[in-house]
């Protein structure tokens, strides 16, 4: 092998070792959003079923007028 060649081949296995450091990333950031969204959704089913025992017609006649 030339010298040429085997200086492409060790840039190219740099390469893809950052995009393989890159993908990981990635996965975990996926991981983590996935997370953060079953997170908020089993706090708003929470909140929902706080309001589920109020009386009918609560907040009926709010004003929201500012």
């Amino acid at each position: 092998m030339d010298p040429s060649s085997i200086a492409a081949a060790f840039v190219a296995s740099q390469a893809s070792q950052l995009q393989t450091v890159v993908a990981a990333k990635m996965l975990k950031m996926n991981a983590d959003m996935a997370s953060s969204a079953a997170q908020l959704l089993d706090a708003a089913s929470q909140n929902l079923n706080r309001l589920a025992n109020v009386a009918a017609g609560v907040g009926g006649n709010l004003d929201i007028t500012a």
